[in-house]
């Protein structure tokens, strides 16, 4: 005896799709920790360069702020000996200038000075080479100190 099955009447058939299976993902990861590496040592780096030229650019500008200094005192030092004799207390602009520009030039950094009104202003401009910074295309660090010095003269009061 055959057995026979016939759908039953009334019920449609069930049909089940297939699905597909998906593709592959396509978001390749490689080489970003690279990237991600090289960005951060360039950020390192400038850090670095910040740290050592920007502490020996404090260093030299405190060091051309005394140089400044020091030329403005010399500058101021230098009396006009005529005035002087007659009784006044007088700066010699042309001996000023050269007494300041000349502890200046001596001191390692020329700079220029002026006189103007008894006071003798000094600046001094120089650039620092850099060690680190080099490396990212900045060569010096440029430095500049203004100084201003007056003579200051008599005696108001002493000691007995």
């Amino acid at each position: 005896m055959d057995l026979v099955t016939r759908p039953s009447v009334g019920v449609a058939p069930v049909h089940r799709s297939r699905r597909l299976p998906s593709p592959p993902r396509t978001t390749d990861d490689t080489g970003s920790l690279v990237a991600f590496v090289l960005l951060l040592l360039v950020g390192l780096l400038a850090l670095v360069g910040l740290v050592v030229d920007g502490g020996t650019a404090l260093t030299a500008h405190q060091a051309a702020e005394v140089e400044a200094e020091q030329a403005a005192r010399s500058g101021a030092g230098a009396i006009d000996v005529d005035a002087l004799r007659s009784g006044t207390v007088r700066i010699d602009p042309g001996a000023a200038v050269a007494a300041a520009e000349g502890f200046a030039a001596a001191s390692g950094h020329p700079g220029t000075a002026v006189v103007n009104g008894g006071v003798v202003t000094v600046t001094i401009h120089y650039g620092v080479p850099t060690s680190v910074l080099g490396l990212v295309g900045i060569g010096s660090i440029g430095v500049t100190a203004v100084a201003s010095a007056v003579n200051l003269h008599g005696v108001t009061t002493g000691s007995p």
